[in-house]
């Protein structure tokens, strides 16, 4: 029997709590104005009963997102935040007292977070999930998993379409600058359970894709800032000039370093070739091409040499709680079916991608799940991590008998 000294386990403390309430009215108004200033953002109050639950549902575009989130609904939700933003110590021991963020690991069906999304709604608590899992590269609403539609289903509550547009011209995910230019985050839809119940999941998850498209290849507004282009070599690794190439970004010029082809990202967002044609005009025709060129790639072509090496700092990432160099410097080598840390050295450490799973955090670093270790590769600034996960993906589609496949991982 327990005593009263006795502590809780996880799974019996409430998830949802009286604090949670309170420190989203203190926090409110300065993020409110920060956002403002910052983000140049308008933020549209929700105009639905407060008193009820919500699933919201979000397309991912800045670091700001979940903040939009908190000033236009005014009640705390429930986020979903990735294992890496809670392995980071007191950080995150912060982070789980202050809004409890619901943890969900990547590259796996996790059906504890699953379960806890269930248990914070049963609890009365409101849930929110960015269906992309990512924020966007290009400007463009990233793969959105079917399963968004059964996970609805699961969680039973009305769901919110909530829609930021501007955000990929203010911060693209690539880039360290907040830019100045007009950012606009609103509910657009509430779905009733009614109209869920009404819909087939595929209905329901082409509601889902719809509500939450955004396109911002076009010509709308600038964004202004001395440094548009800078770090837009976390993305490039494909020269329309020369094939898998190296890049370097900074100021507003864009580098392939291989044949010396200059490109300039316009405040217009906007892409304008130094003394010839672009063929682009924005960065998610370039993006696309990008994809369309590692679609076309053969990885048993790239077994002998790499496709690709960089330095890096090795971690070990211990779930939940913290992070650990194991190594300052590191070499990783890029193959069509492996990641090699050190290549020929005596500590060598070989990952092949048929039991090691890749994924992407951030702006530009790597997870990789090896047995029972998760290493994070954590390069510069101008390590393009973008280009591992691509190559992984396109091994996997490869290797499961889909080469059509055109989803990389983004």
């Amino acid at each position: 029997m327990r005593t009263e000294n006795d502590k809780k386990s996880p799974e019996e403390k409430p998830w949802v709590r009286k604090r949670h309430r309170i420190i989203l009215k203190l926090v409110y108004f300065p993020g409110k104005i920060y956002t403002k200033l910052k983000c140049h953002a308008k933020t549209d109050r929700f105009l639905g009963d407060t008193s009820r639950q919500y699933l919201i549902l979000y397309n991912h575009q800045t670091d700001f997102d979940q903040l939009f989130l908190g000033i236009s609904f005014r009640f705390p939700i429930y986020h979903l935040a990735m294992e890496d933003i809670l392995s980071n110590g007191r950080i995150s021991d912060f982070l789980r007292f202050a809004v409890a963020p619901i943890p969900i690991k990547k590259q796996t069906l996790d059906l504890k977070a699953i379960r806890q999304c269930i248990r914070v709604a049963k609890e009365g608590g409101s849930v929110s999930i960015s269906p992309e899992g990512h924020r966007t590269y290009s400007g463009r609403t990233c793969y959105i998993n079917p399963s968004i539609a059964k996970l609805a289903r699961m969680i039973n509550l009305p769901i919110v379409l909530f829609r930021i547009e501007g955000g990929y011209g203010m911060q693209p995910r690539w880039s360290n600058v907040v830019r100045k230019g007009p950012v606009h985050a609103y509910p657009s839809r509430v779905i009733e359970p009614e109209e869920i119940k009404s819909m087939t999941n595929d209905e329901l998850y082409e509601a889902i894709k719809e509500g939450l498209w955004e396109d911002e290849a076009k010509l709308d507004y600038r964004y202004e800032s001395k440094k548009t282009a800078e770090f837009f070599d976390r993305v490039a690794y494909v020269c329309p000039n020369c094939g898998l190439s190296r890049h370097y970004a900074e100021k507003d010029i864009i580098r392939c370093t291989t044949c010396g082809q200059e490109i300039r990202y316009l405040p217009t967002k906007e892409l304008q070739g130094v003394g010839f044609r672009s063929p682009f005009r924005f960065a998610a025709d370039w993006f696309e091409y990008q994809n369309d060129f590692v679609n076309r790639l053969n990885p048993a072509d790239f077994l002998k040499k790499p496709v690709f090496t960089d330095e890096c700092s090795l971690l070990h990432v211990i779930l939940y709680k913290r992070k650990e160099v194991l190594r300052e410097s590191a070499s990783i080598s890029l193959y069509g079916d492996r990641i090699v840390i050190d290549e020929g050295k005596p500590n060598e450490l070989l990952l092949s991608f048929s039991d090691s799973p890749v994924t992407m955090l951030g702006k530009n670093r790597l997870d990789i799940y090896h047995e029972d270790m998760v290493y994070q590769i954590k390069g510069d600034f101008h390590f393009n991590a973008l280009k591992y996960l691509n190559f992984y993906n396109r091994w996997k589609n490869v290797n499961q008998g889909t080469p059509e496949a055109t989803y990389l991982g983004m």
